[in-house]
């Protein structure tokens, strides 16, 4: 039975369903967009009697959001934060140096802040996502310099940071000078993975051989990750190459696909291009028989799930010190290189 309960956490009407005894809630603005669905899924729960008195702190997530499909992307990612017993709860953040042209100014305003207006406040975990700017290089992205001061903040004002795909690429560009590649054809599709560092907290309990969307035009090399030993390749695939990256600590993530898609985000990618007009393959390994015609095949849901919640578990939730003052005296040295 669900039953809802309505509140104000730090000044934003929320509603928390609460399942009688299941799971803690992912804490949003009443009001975004993406809490209907979410509902919808059942994906708020959290423990009747713990709902209401518990003395415990949520994780506090930042979700640097580069993404033209805002609401989507916000849905996709709460989606798989919440399926964790930790509560978390989301920042939405955006670049101020660019106007996002596929959302409207009121939903920015209501619910997305800026480095600014965050720079003095400490985070559990930060995801910056990928971005549909691949072909520019790096330094001619409108919002470059910003970006660069956000993964300056994360070193120092957040505990473990996940890169996405664009993110991940830009990141590994700007702390290690990794170049990112323009591929003759787009690696488009969900890819067969292996697990190569099984003991690795982030891919535990995961089956050897899983399956990750990717949908990109760029590519980070094998050769150029391994000239950094402080970097680990924790899974990776024959045909679209390195997948899940990490330094040895945990503290700086990359995932060059995309594990957080939904069933039908490839589809919709599809779809929308066939109808401009442009010559797309159809995506690999995602349409039963490769036929768009019949059904998709959502067989990286499982894997999702565990990637997200390993992080928060290993890498946010067992390390991050509870007073999150004390994270100035945890600024991070990244290790990029060997010892």
């Amino acid at each position: 039975m669900l039953k809802y309960v309505s509140a104000k956490y730090q000044g934003y009407e929320i509603n928390i369903i609460i399942l009688q005894e299941n799971l803690m809630p992912l804490i949003i603005p009443d009001s975004l967009p993406a809490a209907e669905t979410l509902q919808r899924d059942n994906i708020f729960t959290m423990e009747h009697g713990r709902a209401m008195n518990q003395d415990i702190r949520p994780l506090k997530i930042v979700i640097v959001n580069l993404m033209p499909t805002k609401i989507a992307t916000e849905t996709q990612l709460a989606r798989v934060l919440a399926n964790s017993p930790l509560q978390v709860e989301l920042t939405l953040v955006k670049m101020d140096s660019h106007e996002p042209r596929n959302v409207s100014q009121d939903h920015m305003e209501s619910f997305y802040k800026t480095l600014d207006e965050i720079k003095y406040n400490e985070y559990d975990g930060m995801i910056i996502t990928g971005a549909p700017v691949e072909f520019l290089d790096f330094e001619e992205v409108d919002y470059w310099n910003e970006l660069c001061d956000m993964f300056e903040f994360s070193l120092t004002n957040v505990y473990s940071t996940m890169h996405i795909c664009w993110g991940a690429q830009a990141s590994l560009y700007y702390h290690c000078g990794i170049p990112k590649h323009v591929m003759d054809k787009k690696m488009f599709g969900v890819f067969e993975q292996r697990v190569v560092r099984p003991q690795n907290p982030l891919v535990r309990g995961f089956d050897n051989v899983f399956y990750a969307p990717h949908s990109r035009n760029t590519e980070v090399r094998r050769e150029d990750i391994l000239k950094f030993p402080g970097l680990r390749i924790l899974a990776e695939s024959e045909e679209s190459g390195p997948h899940i990256l990490s330094t040895e600590n945990g503290r700086q993530i990359f995932v060059l696909g995309h594990q957080e898609y939904d069933k039908e985000t490839l589809a919709n990618e599809y779809f929308r291009d066939i109808n401009k007009g442009l010559d797309m393959d159809v995506p690999k390994n995602y349409f039963r028989d490769d036929d768009p015609d019949k059904e998709i095949l959502f067989r990286w849901r499982a894997h999702a799930s565990l990637l997200f919640s390993n992080w928060l578990n290993y890498y946010v939730y067992q390390e991050t010190p509870y007073d999150l003052n004390e994270l100035k005296n945890k600024a991070l040295k990244v290790q990029w290189e060997a010892e």
